[in-house]
């Protein structure tokens, strides 16, 4: 294959609520469209996940506009590829900057899983026909109200709910759940609001029967977090720690971690979260597919990576109608039951709704 135009759309998406964490709380999702036109008039789609501000890595919207538009693309045009693997070698000697890779390279997969008839899915060696999902949900203004939005989505049958937590607003907010819900599969997210100083917080949360405690410490880190692993019973799961196949298999090593979190704009595309995947099934560390507030494009290929065999914990891939009044593809993702059904069409398996795209587009530029 062969791609010959990129098309960049600027989209501003309204949330039906804000989603609050340690870091902030996003109202709208801003969101970059990639979308790649092959020698044969194939279109491939993806989408960026970095927010407007560097609030969960140091990539923003505009600086993966930046690099796709002065790097990536130019490295990519008019280049034969044989398969999607190889874009990962070609975007080599740019450091970093995975987030903008990883959107570009899921435009790629998409193609290649067209023209080689399968579904993307099936492409990645997917194997799962409907895959488990879970919800997260923002720190919201009472505990109270927390517990009544936890009820709402295990009404709706979500297999697993995530809450955010972060100094002051952690171990009474789970005694509080846990108090009302026993029961309920529970994990909290702290991203990186703690250092080695908070360990007898942190060991507090053991009493309540997590299945994990994501991401406590600094982003970059995975020395302290292997201290950390050896002070609690709970599970660490390391997600912003975990930018490469390298980063797995240290923080592997070292006992960093319990459980990782696979986020494919985090690591730079679906080739290198197969490998981290590959490599946490080698090595039995349970792993999960995390979200970003994707919009639809985004979602569908977390759908298809979370078909592989290993991801045997529920994600955070939950329905379109969770976040948005109207998402950008047709059908919408749909939570029945607490799963999503695998599309088996061809490539992503949702069709881009170019109506919404426009209507929701602020700028365009294309290149080829």
């Amino acid at each position: 294959m062969r791609v010959e135009k990129i098309t960049l759309r600027h989209l501003k998406m309204p949330m039906k609520t804000p989603f609050t964490t340690s870091f902030g709380t996003v109202d709208e999702k801003e969101l970059l469209l990639v979308e790649a036109r092959d020698e044969s008039g194939i279109t491939g789609w993806g989408e960026t996940v970095a927010f407007v501000a560097p609030w969960y890595t140091e990539e923003t919207l505009k600086t993966t506009w930046h690099m796709l538009q002065d790097f990536l693309i130019p490295i990519l045009l008019h280049k034969e590829i044989g398969h999607p693997d190889e874009v990962n070698s070609l975007f080599a000697p740019i450091r970093r900057n995975c987030m903008a890779k990883a959107s570009i390279e899921g435009a790629v997969w998409d193609i290649y899983a067209q023209l080689t008839k399968q579904s993307l899915a099936q492409a990645l060696g997917g194997q799962k026909q409907r895959i488990e999902v879970g919800v997260s949900v923002g720190i919201q203004p009472s505990t109270a109200q927390l517990i009544e939005v936890i009820k709402s989505h295990i009404a709706k049958g979500y297999k697993r709910v995530k809450i955010k937590i972060k100094p002051g607003y952690d171990v009474e907010v789970v005694r509080a759940i846990r108090a009302e819900l026993p029961d309920l599969p529970l994990m909290v997210d702290a991203n990186s609001a703690y250092t080695l100083e908070d360990i007898n917080i942190l060991q507090q949360l053991d009493d309540f029967r997590l299945l994990m405690i994501e991401q406590p410490l600094a982003t970059d880190d995975i020395v302290d977090h292997a201290t950390l692993q050896k002070k609690l019973k709970t599970p660490i799961c390391l997600d912003e720690s975990i930018t490469s196949f390298e980063d797995a298999r240290r923080a592997i090593e070292l006992g960093s971690c319990g459980v990782i979190n696979i986020k494919i704009g985090r690591v730079g595309g679906l080739t290198e979260a197969k490998r981290i995947h590959d490599l946490c099934k080698a090595k039995r560390i349970p792993v999960w597919c995390g979200g970003m507030l994707e919009a639809g494009i985004g979602r569908a290929h977390n759908i298809a990576l979370t078909s592989l065999s290993h991801f045997i914990l529920p994600g955070d891939t939950a329905g379109s109608s969770h976040y948005w009044y109207e998402d950008i593809i047709d059908p919408e993702v749909v939570v029945k039951d607490g799963y999503i059904e695998v599309s088996q069409s061809v490539g992503i398996g949702y069709a881009p709704n170019m109506a919404i795209i426009d209507k929701l587009t602020i700028s365009t530029e294309v290149y080829q």
